[in-house]
């Protein structure tokens, strides 16, 4: 089984009502990375999760909420999976610099959704934001914080971004995968000296 399950809390789903459980088409799988393994689920509309440290109870537990939020189990595979899989490696080889998988949004909503929206957008590779430059850009000055528990919650890291978040007195800030991950993607960025060993 090449399946596993990600370390980092998910964002709840916005709805988990009968009426958002419709059944929806999903596949996933375990990805290696020089960052550890990686769970990434994909719909039709595009890559949905991203989870760190996906070993198999974490996955189990993973795979278990994106059941109960999409209505079923997994297919075996979907278009978005393999694309996000092979952009993910190239990323991880230094061969890319932008993504291009479309991205499902369903697992993030309200503020949270904007931030995260803000950040995919405007923060491009070998960059950094502040959280408060971040809350500024989605037009809620005094909630630098919130934008904290929205990087906290963001379902889709890597590929939106939340490692390029940094705390405006020049620390790298915290993160749901660990800092020594925070450490290791900025590296791969160019914007950290690469680890000694």
């Amino acid at each position: 089984m090449t399946n596993s399950e990600q370390v980092s809390r998910p964002a709840a789903p916005p709805d988990t009502t009968p009426e958002a459980a419709a059944r929806r088409d999903w596949a996933w799988k375990r990805l290696e990375t020089p960052i550890g393994p990686l769970l990434l689920a994909a719909t039709r509309e595009g890559l949905v999760r991203v989870a760190f440290h996906a070993d198999e109870r974490t996955a189990r537990r993973e795979l278990t909420r994106l059941e109960q939020f999409f209505g079923g189990a997994p297919l075996a595979s979907v278009p978005h999976l393999e694309t996000a899989t092979a952009e993910l490696t190239a990323y991880f080889a230094g061969e890319l610099l932008s993504f291009t998988v479309p991205l499902d949004w369903s697992l993030s909503s309200g503020f949270p959704a904007r931030v995260l929206h803000a950040l995919a957008d405007g923060v491009p590779y070998g960059s950094v934001v502040g959280y408060q430059d971040l809350a500024d850009r989605v037009g809620e000055p005094g909630a630098a914080r919130a934008v904290g528990a929205a990087m906290g919650s963001n379902p889709l890291p890597v590929i939106v971004p939340c490692h390029r978040v940094v705390a405006s007195d020049g620390g790298i800030g915290g993160f749901g995968g660990g800092l020594e991950t925070k450490r290791l993607l900025l590296a791969l960025e160019g914007v950290l000296p690469a680890p000694l060993f």
